[in-house]
């Protein structure tokens, strides 16, 4: 029986993907097999040897302490592109936020209640405060074309918008899904200036915190309007607030507020609701759900943060799925250990990522847990499961 346990609110029935008589789903275990979670913070978090998985409903991971659950063998998984549908729609609405002036318009709508039948009166002579420019025909920069720059960027291509599109890493699932009409940037500073909305869609890492900063805002056209919906801390902040000022930025809006940006009158803040609807919430439970139960049961890695991808059929026996350090020797190590005990490999993957090596081994016939032991042994060896046959 693996145990789950839950440390957000995960969609029900996602956590119904779960087989009832070989799972039990809780939001406290003292020794879980796997963990979900979404925004729990869990650096401080004392993992028990038990825990095999951490599975985030969602694609950001910063509330994960990844290098510390690597170094315990613990395979971290997220669901990216599972709320990018959710997300992109959030774009193109707040692209037109920024533009037409849409949330001052509403506001100053509310001061005219009481003014009875001169309210229409009253609209027709203050519209004229809240023009704004249409999307049509202007050009959107989309710096980062995974699974949501990617859905932004065809989205504003079929609003009639012209699209720059900037990312060294695009992935060819992105690449093959990017409409044709995507003009490549041959750099970021290039797309910077020409673009007249910017939409941000990188991680946060120590090499993109406040890339948009002063030197940035130089080369953008004046008035250009930012959407920031991947992570807060992407741009500077006081660099933003003297780019309102010079007129540099007509405004910015971003789903991650902080103190001083609501305080300033040219930021639309938005309460993190990128991937709060429905069927986003049960996309990523379902996907996150599908991915641990795999791993468990059968060893096999999809969308890993931390650990290579890596799959194989079951052939019906026994299955050893092992993690070492990536350093050589390694493979010849484990297999003369299965060799010297008569063990057959039936069939085996290994795949690398980085410091990290992961194995799955198929064995014909039995093998004891003495023999699992003298690999586990091994120097270099972080992790060794034995997994039964499936039932």
């Amino acid at each position: 029986m693996y145990k789950i346990q839950t440390l957000n609110k995960i969609d029900s029935e996602g956590l119904q993907r779960f087989p009832m008589n070989d799972y039990e789903v809780a939001s406290e275990f003292s020794a879980p097999d796997a963990i979900l979670v979404r925004s729990a913070k869990m650096h401080d978090m004392a993992f028990t040897t038990s825990l095999k998985a951490i599975g985030r409903a969602g694609a950001g991971v910063n509330n994960i302490p990844i290098e510390d659950c690597t170094g315990k063998g613990i395979v971290v998984f997220n669901t990216p592109g599972a709320n990018a549908n959710a997300v992109k729609e959030l774009v193109i609405a707040s692209m037109l936020l920024s533009s037409r002036n849409l949330v001052e318009g509403v506001n100053w709508c509310k001061t005219l209640i009481g003014q009875g039948s001169e309210v229409p009166k009253l609209v027709e002579a203050g519209k004229s405060n809240f023009v704004g420019p249409e999307l049509q025909g202007k050009t959107l920069g989309v710096v980062g074309l995974g699974a949501i720059g990617m859905l932004v960027a065809n989205a504003a291509e079929a609003l009639g918008m012209r699209v720059v599109g900037f990312d060294p890493y695009i992935s060819i699932d992105s690449a093959w899904g990017l409409s044709k009409n995507v003009e490549k940037a041959l750099s970021l500073d290039s797309l910077l200036s020409q673009s007249d909305y910017i939409s941000l869609h990188v991680p946060l890492i120590e090499s993109t915190e406040n890339f948009i900063n002063k030197s940035k805002f130089q080369i953008m056209k004046d008035g250009v309007r930012i959407m920031n919906f991947a992570r807060g801390g992407l741009v500077n902040v006081q660099d933003l607030f003297e780019a309102f000022r010079s007129g540099k930025v007509a405004n910015f809006v971003t789903d991650f507020p902080d103190e001083e940006l609501l305080k300033n009158d040219k930021v639309i803040s938005i309460p993190h609701l990128g991937a709060s609807t429905p069927e986003s919430e049960l996309n990523c439970a379902v996907m996150v759900v599908d991915q641990v139960r795999d791993f468990l049961e059968n060893g096999n890695i999809k969308n890993s943060v931390n650990f290579p991808n890596c799959g194989m059929p079951r052939n019906g026996g026994r299955r050893l799925i092992i993690a070492n350090k990536n350093v050589p020797k390694m493979v010849g190590n484990i297999t003369a250990v299965l060799a010297d005990e008569n063990i057959n490999i039936a069939d085996m993957l290994n795949k690398n990522r980085g410091d990290i090596a992961y194995n799955i081994i198929d064995i014909d016939g039995e093998i004891s847990d003495a023999v699992v032991q003298k690999i586990r042994e091994i120097s270099g060896i972080i992790m060794v499961r034995l997994l039964q046959p499936r039932k």
